[in-house]
């Protein structure tokens, strides 16, 4: 591995001269638009001959290392024989809070750059100057400083000996880390069926800068199939990170357990786990402010010695481990995971951490996007976090409260909200016979009514807090953001319930946002066990033709389940007329094979309707209900119920779709059958036909997208908890009428489809 440390001007000076405390109070949302406007405002006042964003780089040895530097500077003054060196800063503070002669971390980036210039051109002197402007007075004030090459050059070493024990750290980790994904062996003792061929799928993937859909059952070993392949192309220099994205806590853990399996076999790799803000929060309420948070207060004064501390100590850093160093160095816990993200090899995290435009990891460089690698865990998943990833929506409560809490104490608070108040209940009049109704376009007199409220919430939480305004602010601005993005992939539509009115922009197909935001990684690979049918999901998740599909048959033999269908209707019209037999065919079911069972239902309504009936007529048999809002004890408590050899049976009542029909693991005896009622079908509903209607008009099966797929994953993935080994053996019940016809046989896996009508 060669010596060479490349870094940026910017990151470079930012790490040194970092200080400060984290303050989430109001910040304006606008401050990027209006820095980019500045500088090009300053520039064109720049004389004929000066130049702009010019691009500098120097390479300097230090330590055993080479330091490559680089970046683009504002602006090349010539003037009478002088150079100038211009940094142009935009600033929303009144000016006069500049502390001195403007900020350390400013002075030092423009040295840097003096420095490049100075040193390729020879100059024995140069000047340096900060241009700091106001983003909405445009005032400006300069601060111009004379240096000579000598005095650059001390100041260069000086920054670069604030980097180097970091930069020292990095290097020697990565030789020892290439080395040991070079050399690491399969850490099982053999292969399962169907891993050996993933895990090819995988590294092709990587190694040809593709993506891949790979439909891979339960049971295979998914997590070690993606991970150790992904790995290995680190080893063979073609890729430098890895993201695991999930959507459940419980994947998050099974990931992190593939990791220390692999570190037990040699494998030097250092992996971070981000865990949301609100879970992982030391105080009793969130708030991000250095007076009421000891961990955000002069954060930025202690981060680097937290990250070399864990970095020189630790390779797995979950939850636990970053909470104690957190403590240890006072720094608040989930900043500290997004700033160890940016520095270790390996990401396990919620999916919008890289697909959602407002949380994006955005200090991941374009270069170092192109060395890393998504894994997409429970692919399926993907598809309604998308929409809800981008849509957006407001309602008319909001404004009405807003009303109410600046009447006469801001005239002009109240006169925003009023407005966009009384725009909601006209929308509301217009729409008088309907509950929920399209809009063709949204009126500009209602989008420059929001522009104009952004700006006067702006001037006001810029000195007052109030949390109903901040919570509007944001709502506000991420509707606009939103509305930028409109495209025929988009509905507008509106929907009153009682006094309240709501508009949204609902993302019927998010194939087009997944892709953009997913653009520039080497590779992404999504896996599910259930990503059926494969097309549909490949459309959905923003594939193209060009991209590698896989379907990775089942490991395990047909006779380890013994299936069964009950054609009863579950429908919604003759659920009191069937709830008897279905009562009759599960105790039927439990004498003949007691055990530990799992029954599924489509809603948590006829779930209740089923079980105090089933309590009614059967007080002997031991039942668990999944409660609504359950906190993680009392799931743990449910799951460890399950299990092996009990004498009597034992009947979990569940959700389809909910927290125990994906991503549990009850192994051998602890689960012996699992009985799911109904298709699965989401509830008939305006946004359900809104994206049938939408892809019915592009020729696909509109029905089949809104309905039909998304009701058999869920029933799949609840089916899925029942056989994962290969010692495992278990029954399986569907319980609907519709699981004889044709459209949901075809989505049936293999090992269901030798089934017999009860």
């Amino acid at each position: 591995m060669s010596n060479d440390v490349h870094i940026s001007v910017r990151n470079l000076v930012e790490y040194v001269y970092k200080s400060g405390s984290i303050d989430a109070r109001f910040r304006s949302q606008s401050t990027l638009s209006d820095g980019t406007r500045i500088h090009q405002k300053i520039q064109k006042t720049y004389r004929d001959g000066d130049q702009k964003e010019v691009y500098l780089s120097t390479e300097i040895p230090y330590d055993g290392l080479i330091f490559f530097i680089d970046g683009r500077c504002d602006g090349l003054l010539f003037d009478d024989g002088k150079v100038t060196i211009d940094e142009i800063k935009s600033f929303s503070q009144p000016l006069e809070q500049l502390e001195g002669e403007g900020f350390p971390v400013h002075w030092a980036q423009a040295k840097m750059y003096a420095y490049t210039y100075a040193k390729d051109n020879s100059l024995p002197e140069i000047l340096v100057q900060l241009t700091y402007v106001h983003v909405e007075t445009e005032e400006k004030r300069y601060f111009k400083k004379s240096y000579t090459f000598s005095e650059l050059e001390e100041f260069v070493f000086q920054v670069i000996d604030g980097y180097a024990p970091y930069a020292k750290l990095q290097h020697n980790h990565q030789s020892r880390r290439n080395e040991s994904c070079k050399e690491l062996a399969f850490p099982f003792e053999t292969y399962r069926a169907g891993q050996r061929k993933l895990a090819g799928g995988v590294y092709k993937t990587i190694l040809e800068g593709k993506n891949l859909f790979a439909k891979a059952p339960t049971g295979i070993g998914k997590t070690i199939s993606t991970l150790f392949p992904t790995i290995k192309a680190i080893g063979e220099g073609q890729l430098n990170r890895i993201f695991y994205l999930t959507a459940k806590t419980i994947t998050r853990t099974t990931a992190e357990e593939t990791f220390s399996r692999m570190r037990s076999c040699g494998l030097c790799l250092k992996v971070v786990t981000i865990t949301a803000k609100d879970k992982v929060c030391f105080k009793e309420e969130t708030k991000c402010q250095k007076d009421y948070c000891e961990f955000a207060d002069g954060y930025y004064d202690r981060i680097n010695d937290a990250v070399l501390d864990i970095l020189s100590n630790d390779s797995a850093m979950t939850r636990e481990v970053i909470e104690s160093y957190a403590r240890k160095h006072t720094v608040c816990p989930f900043e500290y995971s997004l700033d160890l993200a940016y520095a270790v090899d390996a990401i396990i995290c919620d999916y919008n951490y890289v697909f959602d435009p407002r949380v994006s990891l955005k200090r991941l460089f374009e270069e170092q996007k192109k060395s890393t690698a998504l894994l997409v865990d429970e692919a399926h998943n993907l598809v309604d976090r998308g929409r809800e990833m981008f849509s957006a929506s407001l309602n008319k409560e909001t404004f009405l409260q807003l009303k109410k809490d600046f009447n006469g104490v801001n005239k002009v608070i109240y006169g925003a909200a009023s407005k966009l108040n009384a725009s909601f209940i006209s929308l509301k009049k217009d729409h008088a016979t309907k509950t929920e109704f399209i809009l063709e376009q949204l009126d500009e007199a209602f989008l420059d009514q929001l522009t104009q409220f952004l700006k006067e919430a702006e001037q006001v939480l810029k000195t007052e807090t109030s949390q109903n305004l901040l919570e509007a602010y944001f709502m506000v601005n991420n509707f606009l953001k939103i509305i930028d993005l409109l495209d025929k992939q988009y509905v507008i539509y509106g929907e009153k319930n009682q006094n309240d009115v709501t508009v949204k922009l609902f993302c019927i197909d998010p194939a087009k946002l997944l892709r953009q935001m997913g653009k520039g990684y080497r590779a992404k690979v999504f896996f599910s066990a259930t990503l059926s049918p494969l097309p549909y999901y490949q459309d959905i998740l923003g594939g193209d033709e060009e991209d590698y599909v896989q379907s990775i048959p089942s490991p395990f033999r047909e006779e380890q389940v013994d299936a069964f269908i009950k054609p009863l209707s579950t429908r919604f019209k003759d659920r009191d007329r069937t709830k008897n037999s279905i009562i009759a065919m599960v105790q039927s079911l439990i004498n003949n094979r007691p055990g530990n069972y799992l029954i599924f239902f489509p809603s948590y309504q006829y779930l209740l309707s089923v079980y105090e009936q089933f309590k009614q007529v059967d007080e002997e048999t031991q039942t668990l209900i999944q409660s609504t809002g359950m906190t993680e004890e009392e799931r743990e408590e449910f799951l460890a119920a399950f299990k092996a050899d009990q004498n009597k049976t034992l009947l979990g009542f569940a959700v389809l779709g909910g927290i125990f029909s994906e991503g549990i693991d009850l192994i051998g005896d602890r689960l012996n059958g699992v009985v799911v009622v109904g298709v699965g079908l989401p509830q008939l509903c305006f946004e359900r036909n809104l994206i049938k209607d939408h892809f019915n008009k592009q020729g696909k099966n509109g029905y089949d997208y809104a309905y039909v797929y998304p009701g058999m994953n869920k029933v799949l993935q609840a089916g899925g908890r029942l056989i994962r080994s290969e010692t495992d053996h278990g029954t399986i019940v569907l319980v609907d009428d519709r699981f004889l016809q044709k459209q949901y046989q075809m989505l049936l896996p293999q090992e269901w489809k030798q089934f017999t009508i009860i």
